[in-house]
C-alpha cells in the first residue's frame, strides 16, 4: 500500500496512479532503463573515498617528524577513459525530454567529473573537480544570499561559548569510555532490530580505517582502537546505519533503475544532509558535533585561501587538544588536494549545506501535505532535485517505495508536529524577539547553574 496526498490531506491508495498523457511510454522506458544499467556500471571504478584514502604510515611518517613536515601521501589516479566511453553509450540512450531524462543526464555528467577528478589526484584539477561536485563553504544556499561559511561561522561563536560546560565536551555521557568490543555487539543488536536479521548490517572491527566508523550496505566498519562515547552509539546509529546503510538497502532493491543504489557524488549533499538531519530530529546531535561540522567548513576556506596541511593541523589541534584527531581532520580537508594549500578537497562542506537543503525541502513538503515525496528520499541514493524523477518512476511503478525508513520518517508524527510548529516561527521578526530577551536576560542575575554545573 502506498501513501499519496492531495489537497484534503493523506490518503491511503492500494497503487499509485497515472493518466496515459504522463505515463512513459514502454519503449522509451526501455531505453532509460538500459541507460540506467550503464551508469551503474560506469560508477563502480569512481569510488572517491577509497582514492583518496592515507595508509596508516602517513600518520606514523608525519609524528615520526614532529608534525614539523607536509605528509607524504602518493595516489593511484584513475584512468577516466573507460569511464567516460561508458557515460558516452549511455547518454545515446537519454535522448527524450522530461524529469527521468533530466536525472540521468545530471547523473551522468557527475560521473564524468567525479571520474576526471580522480584522474587528477594530488593535484590542483583535482580541487577543481572537487568545487563542480561538492561546491565550497562560499557556495549560495538556494538563492538566499547565505552561505555555509556563515552557518559555520555562527555555530563556532556560539557553541564554542558552550566548550567548557558540563552540557557539553566535559559532560560525563561524553567521555569516551566505550571501546569498538564493547561498541560492536551493543550496535549489531539495534541493527538487528531495525532491518532484521536477514538484512542488517554486519558490524566489523577492523585494524586501519580513516575515520572511527564507515557504513555500506552490508556493513558498518568501526576502528579497532577507536573510543566512543554514549552519544557516539546514537550518532552511529541515525547517521550511519538508518540512513546511509538504509538508502543503500533501498537502493539496491531498485532492480529497474539500479543507479539508485550508487553513492556517486551528485548524491552526496542530500545524503549526508539527511545523516545529520536525522542525529537532530532524533536527539542524537550535541554541540561537540556540531562544532566537528562547522569546523572542517572553516577548515576547507582556510585551505582555499592558502593555508598549508601543518597550519590546518595547527588549527585542529587548538580546537581538540587531540594530536591524532588533529592529524585526521587535517587529512579530511587534504586528501586528495595539494597539501600546500589553495586546492582542498571541499566534500566536507556539503554537511552544512546538505542538511539546510534537507531541513527546508521536509518543511515546504510538510506544508504542501507531499508525506510519500519525505518517504521516497529513502528509496536509494539520490538527490533532492531529483524528486521529479523518481516520484515519476514511482507513479509508473519503476520505483518501489523504501522499506527501511528512520524510525522518526517511518512514524511522522513528531517530525510533522515540529515542522508545521517551527514554519510558523519563521515568520516571526527575529530582530525583535532578540533585543526583547537580550534585555531581559542582561537584567537576570548569575545563578549557581549558569555555568553548567549540577545543583
Amino acid at each position: 500500500m502506498t501513501i499519496r496526498c492531495g489537497g484534503g490531506g493523506l490518503v491511503m491508495a492500494d497503487s499509485p496512479t497515472v493518466s496515459a498523457s504522463e505515463r512513459i511510454p514502454e519503449a522509451e522506458v526501455e531505453r532509460l532503463k538500459a541507460a540506467a544499467a550503464l551508469l551503474r556500471k560506469a560508477e563502480r571504478p569512481v569510488r572517491i573515498l577509497r582514492a583518496v584514502t592515507w595508509g596508516p604510515e602517513v600518520e606514523t611518517r608525519f609524528f615520526a617528524a614532529q608534525a614539523r613536515e607536509l605528509p607524504d601521501v602518493t595516489y593511484q589516479p584513475l584512468d577516466a577513459g573507460p569511464v567516460h566511453a561508458a557515460i558516452k553509450e549511455a547518454k545515446t540512450k537519454i535522448d527524450g525530454t522530461g524529469p527521468v531524462h533530466d536525472w540521468l543526464r545530471r547523473t551522468a555528467d557527475t560521473i564524468d567529473v567525479a571520474a576526471d577528478m580522480l584522474a587528477g589526484l594530488g593535484t590542483k584539477e583535482f580541487h577543481r573537480k572537487s568545487l563542480l561536485l561538492y561546491g565550497s563553504p562560499q557556495t549560495e544556499l538556494m538563492n538566499c544570499d547565505v552561505r555555509p561559511l556563515d552557518l559555520a561561522r555562527m555555530l563556532d561563536y556560539v557553541l564554542s561559548s558552550y566548550a567548557n560546560l558540563e552540557i557539553n565536551l566535559n559532560a560525563k555521557t561524553d567521555v569516551l569510555t566505550t571501546t569498538a568490543a564493547e561498541m560492536q555487539p551493543r550496535m549489531q543488536a539495534i541493527l538487528n532490530r531495525h532491518f532484521g536479521n536477514d538484512d542488517a548490517p554486519h558490524v566489523e572491527i577492523i585494524e586501519h580505517l580513516s575515520a572511527k566508523a564507515l557504513a555500506g550496505s552490508k556493513y558498518i566498519r568501526l576502528r579497532r582502537d577507536a573510543a566512543f562515547s554514549d552519544r557516539d552509539v546514537a550518532q552511529l546509529v541515525q547517521h550511519e546505519a538508518f540512513v546511509h546503510a538504509g538508502t543503500s538497502l533501498n537502493g539496491a532493491a531498485q532492480t529497474a533503475f539500479p543507479i539508485l543504489g550508487a553513492g556517486h557524488p551528485g548524491t552526496t549533499r542530500t545524503q549526508e544532509g539527511l545523516a545529520v538531519f536525522a542525529e537532530l530530529i532524533s536527539g542524537a546531535m550535541d554541540p561537540s558535533r556540531m562544532l566537528r561540522l562547522a569546523d572542517r567548513v572553516l577548515a576547507i576556506q582556510m585551505s582555499m585561501d592558502g593555508a598549508d596541511f601543518l597550519q590546518i593541523y595547527d588549527f585542529f589541534k587548538d580546537k581538540t587538544q587531540d594530536t591524532h584527531q588533529a592529524f585526521e581532520n587535517a587529512r579530511r580537508v587534504f586528501r586528495g588536494g595539494v597539501l600546500s594549500g589553495g586546492a582542498p578537497f571541499t566534500k566536507d562542506s556539503v554537511y552544512l549545506e546538505g542538511v539546510v537543503r534537507v531541513h527546508n525541502f521536509l518543511r515546504i513538503a510538510v506544508q504542501e501535505t507531499r508525506v510519500d515525496c519525505i518517504r521516497l528520499l529513502f528509496a536509494g541514493k539520490m538527490d533532492i532535485e531529483d524528486m521529479p524523477a523518481i516520484t515519476a518512476l514511482a507513479a509508473q511503478g519503476l520505483c518501489v517505495f523504501p522499506r527501511f525508513l528512520p524510525p522518526w520518517a517511518k512514524d511522522l508524527r513528531f517530525l510533522l508536529s515540529y515542522i508545521a510548529y517551527s514554519s510558523f516561527l519563521n515568520r516571526m521578526n527575529l530582530e525583535r524577539v532578540r533585543g526583547h530577551y537580550q534585555d531581559m536576560l542582561a537584567n537576570c542575575a548569575p545563578t549557581p547553574n549558569q555555568a553548567g554545573s549540577s545543583s
